[in-house]
């Protein structure tokens, strides 16, 4: 190298940063634009300007080596035992690399073309009616009910259900499978470290589950998976392929929902005076998501590689290696927010990174959005006061970002 870059051993992947990042994410940023992060031996950027134009720049900075550490093209990922996942078509070694975050054009955009059409503006739409009455039924039981778990009684159950049900998997076994799935294949993005080799340990029985339940004769044919399936064939995908875009699709779109739906009700329960803003302006129900979601990103970092010479943010960066861009960082970057780290609903905090940006930005992000309005509206109608009764559990994870339990209490609103 021809300059002077900053050397860290910062560990993103270390317990201690995995359960209280900002301090080190504070570091990192004002360590410089890029920093080398000696013990994994890649670039990591922790600054919002940096970040965004990396992920904007999909030419230079690549996502077909894989999102995660490891670079798909050289070496195998930190385990073999993902070998139900690593027979549905394209991909060899430990895994299949997900058609949706780990290509390039013009592959990604055939792939993005086929889930996008099923996740249309005007799809999402149909499903407000029985997803308000859905939701509404679920916060109605809670309130004035005592203490309750809201991560597994709120933001799981509703994805669990909702989402499910629309992408046509069946009821049953999707509780005690989806979640560790997702879990496992968010892991799998970092390094071989015990959280990855727990999430493995039960691979045995959630994978196979998962992979089965990703093909057309599993799926009702009116869900968003068989939809897929559909549309994938027209696009020249095999019958394995198809199931590859359905299961890239149920990683993301239960996981990080889930920690997303369960930040923003900590940070709302946490902050009594915004809750009550909410409930005064139900307007304010995206803007509220949003906050949430760049305060506390659940998808907290995703990997590039570097495919040719080139300079960010005033650094030089060679060929061939990798980047670590850190988005739960970036949304705390004092250079790009006014009171990083506070939670204000009326922050216009919307060019956040927490769904990513470019091309790569998340598929399912509508979703989220209905998702997290009829949670909210059900909410801000029932309940005029959301309290914690003692302290969350935070979910450690590689790549996500989220709480494991919260307790709850919901006040009636009557």
């Amino acid at each position: 190298m021809n300059q002077t870059v900053p050397v860290s051993d910062i560990d993103p992947f270390s317990l201690d940063v995995l359960t209280d990042p900002y301090p080190a994410y504070e570091r990192l940023r004002e360590a410089g634009p890029v920093v080398w992060l000696e013990r994994h031996g890649v670039w990591a950027s922790a600054r919002f300007s940096a970040v965004r134009a990396a992920v904007l720049d999909h030419e230079t900075f690549s996502s077909a080596a894989g999102v995660g550490l490891a670079d798909l093209r050289r070496q195998p990922g930190p385990s073999q035992a993902d070998a139900g996942m690593a027979g549905a078509g394209r991909g060899t070694g430990w895994r299949t690399p997900s058609l949706l975050l780990e290509q390039d054009q013009p592959d990604h955009t055939r792939a993005r073309r086929v889930v996008g059409s099923v996740l249309s503006p005007s799809a999402i739409r149909a499903k407000t009616e029985s997803w308000t009455a859905q939701a509404e039924s679920m916060v109605g039981q809670l309130v004035d009910t005592g203490e309750f778990d809201g991560i597994s009684r709120l933001a799981q159950e509703l994805p669990l259900r909702l989402f499910a049900d629309a992408v046509g998997l069946p009821r049953e076994g999707r509780g005690e499978n989806l979640l560790p799935f997702a879990d496992f294949a968010f892991n799998a993005f970092g390094p071989p470290n015990e959280l990855f080799r727990k999430s493995v340990a039960g691979g045995d029985a959630t994978l196979p589950w998962v992979v089965r339940h990703c093909y057309p004769d599993r799926l009702s044919p009116d869900g968003w998976g068989a939809q897929i399936h559909r549309l994938a064939e027209s696009e020249g995908y095999s019958l394995d392929e198809g199931a590859v875009l359905v299961r890239s699709l149920l990683a993301a779109g239960i996981d990080t929902t889930v920690r997303g739906l369960g930040s923003v009700l900590w940070l709302l329960a946490t902050h009594p005076e915004q809750y009550a803003a909410l409930r005064a302006r139900p307007d304010l129900i995206r803007a509220a998501f949003d906050e949430a979601v760049r305060l506390e990103s659940p998808t907290r970092m995703f990997f590039r590689a570097v495919v040719k010479d080139t300079v960010l943010d005033g650094v030089e960066l060679p060929a061939g290696e990798k980047i670590l861009l850190l988005f739960g960082a970036a949304n705390r970057d004092p250079r790009r927010w006014d009171r990083p780290d506070e939670f204000d609903i009326t922050r216009r905090s919307g060019g956040h990174l927490g769904f990513g940006a470019g091309i790569h930005a998340c598929v399912g992000r509508i979703v989220a959005y209905l998702e997290a309005d009829v949670m909210l509206r059900a909410l801000t109608r029932h309940a005029a006061a959301i309290e914690t009764s003692s302290p969350p559990r935070w979910h450690l994870n590689n790549t996500t970002r989220g709480l494991a339990e919260l307790p709850l209490t919901l006040s009636s609103s009557a």
